[in-house]
């Protein structure tokens, strides 16, 4: 694998496999499986089929559904075609819809059977839609995709495709109002394979597990992990407990999830970590890994190689990585907390979000990359691309951090998310992750609310574990102030059941701050 060229084209390596090795197994979904002559069949197949309808370089068409092989056939076939796929998250609602599939400009719509009612309900204000196919996740004669399959005719890629075409349109979690459509291309997606490779190598005989929603980058850009390296991909549906198990039990043993999948695990007693513990790599990332969980994780699991992964979906995901042997490491303990070094081909400046100049050795600042990753821009938001991307390519992500000695990466707080108390600037991220070491405390969220005296002080809202026993508010400000400055600890404590998430299962600190600073100056965002 290591021989094969660079591809140049995001369907480079589906041809490949299906001429080196077209009997090996491609994709398993459900009681389904390809080999890699039948997938790249189905994708040259679905390029024929969406130019019979129209489609051309420049266009964009969209796919609504949860995980479907079909979202990664349509992402290959349309950028053969020199189109861009708009991958939407289908945890929106009506009106978000609405909204994400007009402003992609999105002339075809792939849908799954379950979200047709929904689409029903806004199909009159989807000015661009030409057209929409039905696909359902068992396949089958009455399955509208699978017979627009049967029925094309194959076609190669077009030959006035580009490597600089978009091939996907995904959009931003929308936590700072209307989601942008971040714009990727097809050099993009292939850079980032390659750059991010490094803790996610595939031996004989691996599978690679694909559960991350397809809509989020650590899912779309994940699966091309294994199309790259011609290693199955097991494929499930959800991310829930009986589909993670079942797909581990079809040999899957390498995967990337976000961080609370593995507290289920550990919550769910010593068979599912025993099941578990058949997993090479666990790859983790899109929110941070309390270090308790980590720990314990660890732990439970001797033998399995965690990756740590910090991104953004501006960046196709994976900007820096925390290796296997940095997380087992003895002389450097504080790093478990970082987010690692640089991948490959790619540049940090840690910079003063106010002068705009670079801040000394190991101080904080915005974070700032540079990387052929990083995307062409926000789709049909030229202000905004020019506001995120300076002149000379640095992308400037909103996060607050530092670089060590070492070259370890330290995300700190989201630019926003600073809270300024009496003229102290005080890192959110630094005071969740002591609060997180708190033996009750499963999760936390620390925001910024109004004081007279301060401008702002510090507040936390926390889920406790109630197996624990009894737990107040003063017990965790007294936890909190054993360990961090006067200044930096929680002033008060909410504990909750729940905590607000986005689609993506982000924490939405602005509805958290929201109902503190109605009519104040400081905006909730």
């Amino acid at each position: 694998m290591s021989e094969l060229p660079e591809p140049r084209f995001l369907d480079e390596r589906t041809a490949h496999w299906a001429a080196a090795t077209p009997d090996a197994e491609a994709m398993d979904y459900f009681d389904r499986n390809w080999t890699w002559a039948q997938w790249n069949d189905r994708v040259r197949r679905l390029a024929g089929a969406l130019k019979e309808r129209g489609v051309k370089r420049g266009d964009v068409v969209s796919f609504l559904d949860k995980n479907h092989p079909a979202c990664v056939e349509l992402t290959l076939a349309a950028a053969s075609l020199g189109a861009a796929t708009a991958i939407i998250n289908f945890r929106l609602a009506a009106d978000e819809l609405d909204y994400v599939l007009n402003d992609s400009d999105a002339k075809l719509l792939i849908v799954g059977a379950e979200f047709v009612p929904l689409i029903d309900k806004i199909r009159d204000d989807l000015v661009n839609i030409e057209h929409i196919i039905t696909v359902t996740p068992e396949g089958g004669d009455d399955d509208e995709y699978e017979a627009m399959l049967a029925a094309a005719t194959p076609v190669d890629r077009g030959e006035d495709v580009e490597p600089d075409d978009v091939c996907i349109i995904m959009y931003s979690s929308g936590t700072t109002g209307r989601p942008k459509g971040v714009e990727l291309t097809q050099a993009n997606l292939i850079a980032h394979t390659i750059n991010a490779h490094e803790g996610f190598e595939f031996d004989e005989g691996d599978k690679n597990m694909v559960s991350m929603p397809l809509f989020h980058v650590g899912g779309s850009s994940y699966v091309q992990f294994g199309i790259h390296d011609g290693v199955p991909s097991v494929m499930t549906r959800d991310v829930d407990g009986a589909a993670l198990a079942g797909a581990i039990l079809k040999g899957a043993n390498r995967t990337f999830l976000v961080p609370a999948v593995l507290a289920k695990v550990l919550e769910s007693g010593p068979d599912a970590v025993k099941l578990f513990s058949a997993l090479k790599t666990y790859g983790y990332g899109a929110s941070p890994m309390p270090l308790p969980l980590l720990r314990e994780a660890l732990k439970a699991w001797p033998n399995t190689d965690f990756v740590q992964a910090y991104g953004l979906t501006e960046l196709c995901g994976v900007i820096s990585h925390l290796l296997p042997e940095a997380h087992r490491a003895t002389d450097h303990p504080e790093r478990l907390t970082s987010a690692g070094t640089l991948v490959p081909n790619a540049e940090v400046r840690v910079v003063d979000p106010d002068t705009l100049e670079d801040v000394p050795a190991g101080e904080q600042g915005e974070l700032w990359f540079r990387s052929p990753q990083l995307m062409k821009g926000y789709h049909n938001r030229p202000d905004a691309t020019a506001e995120a991307i300076t002149p000379d390519g640095w992308f400037r992500t909103g996060d607050i951090g530092r670089v060590d000695d070492g070259g370890f990466i330290f995300v700190e707080d989201r630019l926003k998310d600073m809270i300024i108390s009496g003229g102290e600037n005080i890192y959110s991220i630094e005071v969740e992750r002591v609060l997180a070491e708190h033996e009750a405390v499963v999760e936390v969220a620390v925001i910024g609310v109004p004081d007279e005296k301060w401008g702002e002080v510090v507040k936390a809202v926390v889920v406790v574990e109630s197996a624990v026993g009894d737990v107040t508010e003063a017990d965790l400000i007294a936890f909190a102030r054993e360990r961090l400055a006067a200044y930096k600890c929680p002033k008060t404590v909410d504990i909750t059941d729940e905590l607000p998430r986005n689609p993506t299962g982000k924490i939405m600190k602005k509805d958290l701050r929201k109902p503190h600073w109605e009519g104040r100056d400081r905006a909730t965002v």
